[in-house]
């Protein structure tokens, strides 16, 4: 009888060479078997999942780190509203072809996310497609039992608060599309820079996620826009807000082009891949959220009140006149 051979696929094989070194936990099983295990702790397991499709969320032509990078910060993002801790993740990788110079940048940048993040892969799986590229992460977190921060807790008297700044990857697509934004800073390379780095690589929170867990009434990270993404909190709710227009922290870039009329004020708060948080503070909480916030060194910023009713929540110029903005936030269909 001829000796048996055990052959390697081409996917084996590149599962192997790429993402077998990143998978670090024990609970991967060297990425040998067809599942993982996440062993019990007693918390709540918080599960998210999102991906990221070529020509939608990312450029064709944007580096693979930032790739893989924001794919798997946007669903760390999810976590950190949640409140909960990441505990690991699974991949999905839908490829055109093995390319090297593409994955091996891409499968560097994702183990390091993984490392400095404590969400180590577990799992997934490889697949070839004609079409774009396309990666889905399903992340896992924890949390202890029962204290997931939803979007249906928000109650009038509230404060609204974000962290970060808003609406600056809205205009890093801009500037990388050659939009208007692009023309504006023509002379402002580090503004440029900054503003596309918004777009292509997010800064999850998850340093605030114990504070959230503990402050915040309701929570979500905003990706779809603030205007949207507050109206989905306020709808959840069963409540409405008044938002302060000019409260609504803008970095120098930003706050420039609205200056000079580049941008309007609804672009900013419309434009969607922020991956900012978005919550509720009741009133006695909100200075010990904030304290939180400077500690863990991520800046939180107050633009309004939750308020009672089911109106779509109104957004206020310095003179208190409402703006009518034509669309809430990005949508896919």
């Amino acid at each position: 009888m001829a000796d048996s051979i055990t052959q390697i696929s081409g996917e084996d094989s590149l599962i192997a060479r790429y993402f077998r070194p990143i998978a670090t936990d024990p609970g991967a099983f060297n990425l040998d078997d067809d599942a993982a295990a996440l062993r019990p702790s007693g918390d709540d397991i918080v599960v998210t999942t999102d991906a990221v499709v070529e020509g939608v969320h990312f450029l064709p032509n944007d580096p693979p780190d930032t790739v893989a990078r924001k794919a798997l910060r946007v669903n760390l993002s999810d976590l950190a509203a949640k409140g909960a801790t990441p505990t690991g993740f699974v991949l999905t990788l839908a490829l055109r072809s093995a390319d090297e110079a593409w994955l091996k940048p891409f499968a560097q940048a994702l183990g390091e996310d993984a490392a400095h993040f404590g969400c180590p892969l577990l799992g997934g799986d490889t697949v070839s497609t004609p079409g774009p590229l396309m990666i889905s992460i399903t992340a896992f977190g924890r949390v202890t039992p029962g204290k997931m921060v939803h979007r249906s807790g928000a109650r009038p008297g509230d404060r609204v608060v974000v962290t970060g700044t808003i609406g600056d990857a809205a205009l890093g697509l801009d500037v990388l599309k050659n939009g208007p934004a692009a023309a504006a800073l023509a002379n402002d390379a580090a503004a440029k820079e900054a503003l596309i780095a918004r777009y292509r690589v997010p800064q999850p929170r998850n340093a605030l996620a114990n504070a959230i867990r503990d402050q915040a009434s309701a929570a979500m990270d905003v990706s779809d826009g603030l205007a949207g993404d507050l109206t989905k909190l306020c709808a959840a709710s069963g409540v409405s807000a008044a938002i302060d227009v000019p409260s609504i922290p803008l970095s120098s870039a930003a706050s420039a082009l609205l200056a000079h009329g580049t941008v309007s004020i609804e672009a900013i708060v419309t434009g969607g891949d922020d991956y900012e948080i978005l919550c509720a503070i009741p009133g006695d909480r909100f200075e010990a959220f904030i304290q939180a916030a400077r500690q863990s060194g991520v800046a939180a910023t107050s633009v309004g009140s939750i308020i009672a009713g089911t109106a779509a929540p109104v957004f206020l110029d310095a003179q208190g006149r409402e703006l009518v903005l034509k669309r809430l936030s990005y949508s896919h269909f």
